[in-house]
């Protein structure tokens, strides 16, 4: 019988195949907003990924970026980002993949996230590990903020928001090492699952962007609260990851910014 991490891995790689062979022709480009792009290849693996889950298991749910939610059994839900990173893509900046999360009884046990610049493809299932490409993976063992890497992202209204996240950016490129902002937050949150980052702070996420990440990040024993350390939820729209070790000193960090509020839901 098929599994649903079965479904998931091929889902990926299929979608990954077309947006390796569309990158130097990626058709049409529409806009969502004023600087939210939507490709082609972004509708091409939508439906593709949702063709194969549908195949396999007619009756689940599904939430995919470009369509929105497709309703089936309550207790089965896909969560689809099919181009993370589209103005990446859009631009030649290989730097983007695809996410796809199993939920199964309101908790997610499947992530898969495909880059396929690289070919690296990260795969995790509730309670079994973390792999990207088949080996084990664990988060960065550095315990020292000043020399951590951290990425971070800003959201689409970043032109006209006063929540914006730039205050909390100015404030880590003071207290860590580097900061880098790489456009995918799926790939920033199996990079920091891996260790080239011990740390990832975001605002104004969606589920597609975070589903499959977060459980892989876990799997790989990293640790994931809100900004203030209470625990994530489903559907929190902010997020704090690391490698566990250097988590209360960005919480601390995170303390001293002067953004608006937060976004928990």
């Amino acid at each position: 019988m098929t599994s649903p991490l079965q479904v998931a891995v091929e889902a990926a790689q299929a979608a990954g195949r077309i947006q390796r062979e569309r990158a130097d022709c990626i058709g049409e480009i529409r806009y969502k907003g004023d600087i939210n792009p939507v490709t082609e290849v972004d509708l091409l693996c939508e439906k593709e990924i949702i063709d194969r889950i549908h195949k396999a298991f007619p009756g689940h749910a599904v939430l995919a970026e470009e369509s929105g939610e497709t309703v089936g059994h309550a207790d089965h839900q896909w969560v689809i980002d099919p181009l993370d990173g589209t103005i990446n893509y859009a631009h030649g900046y290989p730097c983007y993949c695809v996410s796809i999360a199993y939920r199964h009884a309101d908790e997610t046990v499947v992530g898969v996230v495909y880059n396929p610049s690289l070919d690296e493809l990260f795969v995790a299932e509730k309670g079994k590990g973390a792999t990207m490409n088949g080996k084990p993976i664990a988060v960065s063992p550095l315990a020292n903020l000043k020399q951590s890497l951290l990425v971070t992202g800003f959201a689409y209204d970043i032109h006209t928001a006063t929540h914006n996240n730039l205050d909390h950016f100015i404030n880590f490129i003071g207290a860590c090492q580097a900061v880098r902002r790489a456009g995918s937050a799926a790939l920033d949150l199996c990079y920091t699952a891996m260790g080239r980052f011990e740390g990832f702070w975001e605002l104004k996420l969606n589920t597609w962007d975070y589903a499959a990440g977060v459980l892989i990040l876990q799997e790989a024993g990293g640790r994931v609260t809100r900004f203030d350390g209470t625990p994530f939820q489903y559907g929190d729209r902010e997020i704090l990851t690391s490698n566990g070790l250097i988590h209360d000193a960005m919480i601390a960090v995170l303390k001293k910014g002067n953004s608006r509020g937060t976004l928990m839901k």
